[in-house]
C-alpha cells in the first residue's frame, strides 16, 4: 500500500528548474519509492547498495555514466562520491532539467562533496517518515495560526483523543509499519543494527558500535531537553568532544534535530543551548524501552514524548514543503521558557506545547518577553490535547494537536 507524500508537488516543481535534485534523509523513510512513484517509463534507476554496481562507480565513474545515461535515478549516492564530478561535467555540458534525481541517507560526508561539486546545479531536498497528516490522507501544509486555515483543517480532521495520539507516537513516523504492519520492537531492532552496521561503521570514525547505541540511547533518555555533552559523556563514558561529534552524526543523518535558542540584541541573560528532540517518536520509544502506548502515556517522560510528537511534526510540515523549518526556542536565566519561535516575514510566533486537554492563561505568560525584541509579535499558541480550537484570550489560541 502506498501512501502519498506531500513532497511529491515539490519534488515536480523543482524537476523543471535543476538538472539534479538530491533527497535526503534517514534509511527507510521512503525516499526511493517516492521517487519511483514519480519517474516516468524511461528513467532508469540504479541502486549503489549493489555492491558490483558500487564498485563500478568508485572505480570507473566515467563507464557507469554511460551504462547509466539520464534520466536516471542514482539511490544511495554516499557511497560513490566518485560520481559526482561527472554528473557535474554531463550537467554543464547538457543542460537538461531533472537529468539526475539522487538520494542519500547519510549527509555528513555527502553534503561537503555535493556541495562542492554541484553548487548551483543540485536541489537538496529534506525528507523525514510520515508526517500525521501523511498518514490520514489530508492535505498538506506547514504550520500555522492563521483562523480561516485552521478553520478548514477542522472540516477536514477527525479529532484525536489522548488514547489515539499516544497510539500514534508510539508507533513512530517509518512507513514500513504502516505499509506492512510489522511489529514495532523487531522493526526498530533491525533498523539499529542497519543504521549501526551500513551507515555508521561505513561513513565515520566510530569505532565501539555498543557504545554509541548507549549514547543514542542516552539522547533518547533525553528528548525535549536542553544539550548537555557533559552529561551525554558521563552516561556513556566517553568524552565530551566524543559526545558532541556522535551527536553531530544522529543530527546530520536525520535522526535527531536540534532546536537554537533564539538570539536578539535585546535580549539578555539568555541560555544559548540548543533542545533536542528524535524526529521518530517510535525509534525514541523503543531506545527507552517502553513496550506500549498506555504505559508511555503515564510514565515520567509522558510529556517529554508530546513535546518532541509535536516538535517532529511542525519540523516535517515544513520539509514536506521543501522549506527548512524557521524554529527556535527561547530560555532566560529568569527561568523564563517558550517551547518554540516561529521567525517569519520578521514576526514571532511563540508556541507552549501542554500535555492537558484545558490548558489555563498562565501558559502564555512568557510570551509577552519577545516584546523586547523590537519584531512584531504574531498570534501565539498553546499546543494541547484539547478537543476544541478555542480562543486562550485575545492573542492566544488553544491548539488541538491534531490540527497542527
Amino acid at each position: 500500500m502506498y501512501f502519498k507524500r506531500h513532497l511529491e508537488d515539490v519534488i515536480q516543481k523543482i524537476n523543471k528548474s535543476f538538472p539534479v535534485v538530491l533527497v535526503t534523509g534517514p534509511r527507510q523513510v521512503g525516499k526511493t519509492t517516492m521517487l519511483e512513484q514519480l519517474a516516468s517509463h524511461d528513467r532508469k534507476y540504479v541502486t549503489l547498495d549493489n555492491p558490483m554496481v558500487r564498485e563500478l562507480a568508485k572505480k570507473d565513474p566515467a563507464l557507469f555514466m554511460q551504462r547509466y545515461t539520464p534520466p536516471v535515478t542514482i539511490d544511495e549516492i554516499q557511497y560513490a562520491p566518485e560520481l559526482l564530478p561527472y554528473i557535474k561535467i554531463h550537467v554543464d555540458q547538457n543542460k537538461q532539467k531533472g537529468d539526475f534525481w539522487l538520494t542519500g541517507s547519510q549527509m555528513f560526508h555527502m553534503m561537503k562533496n555535493v556541495s562542492e561539486s554541484l553548487a548551483g546545479r543540485v536541489a537538496v531536498i529534506q525528507m523525514a517518515g510520515f508526517s500525521t497528516s501523511e498518514i490520514y490522507g489530508y492535505n498538506g501544509g506547514k504550520f500555522t495560526t492563521d483562523n480561516s486555515e485552521l478553520m478548514q483543517r477542522l472540516e477536514e480532521r477527525k479529532p484525536m483523543d489522548l488514547k489515539s495520539v499516544y497510539e500514534r507516537i508510539f508507533k513512530g513516523s517509518m512507513p514500513a509499519l504502516y505499509e506492512t504492519h510489522q511489529e514495532n520492537e523487531y522493526y526498530y531492532s533491525s533498523y539499529v543494527n542497519t543504521y549501526l552496521q551500513r551507515d555508521i561503521r561505513e561513513l565515520t570514525q566510530v569505532g565501539d558500535e555498543m557504545a554509541f547505541i548507549r549514547f543514542m540511547t542516552a539522547c533518547a533518555a533525553r528528548t525535549s531537553t536542553m544539550v548537555n555533552y557533559s552529561e551525554l559523556a558521563k552516561d556513556v563514558g566517553v568524552s565530551p568532544p566524543t559526545a558532541k561529534q556522535w551527536l553531530s552524526i544522529l543530527v546530520t543523518s536525520g535522526i535527531i534535530v536540534l532546536v537554537e535558542p533564539y538570539f536578539n540584541n535585546a535580549l539578555k541573560r539568555i541560555v544559548k543551548a540548543p533542545n533536542m528532540y528524535f524526529m521518530d517518536t517510535g525509534l525514541c520509544a523503543y531506545l527507552t524501552r517502553w513496550t506500549s502506548p498506555e504505559t508511555l502515556e503515564v510514565s515520567a517522560m509522558s510529556g517529554a514524548f508530546f513535546e518532541t510528537y509535536v516538535v517532529s511534526e511542525i519540523v516535517k510540515s515544513y520539509y514536506n514543503e521543501g522549506k527548512r523549518p524557521p524554529i527556535f526556542h527561547y530560555r532566560d536565566f529568569d527561568q523564563k521558557e517558550i517551547d518554540l519561535i516561529i521567525d517569519q516575514d520578521n514576526v514571532l510566533y511563540p508556541i507552549e506545547i501542554k500535555k492537558t486537554a484545558s490548558p489555563k492563561r498562565d501558559a502564555v505568560k512568557h510570551f509577552s518577553t519577545l516584546c523586547k525584541t523590537g519584531k512584531s509579535i504574531g498570534t501565539g499558541s498553546v499546543v494541547c490535547l484539547s478537543e476544541e480550537f478555542l480562543p486562550l484570550d485575545e492573542s492566544n489560541h488553544v491548539l488541538p494537536v491534531w490540527l497542527i
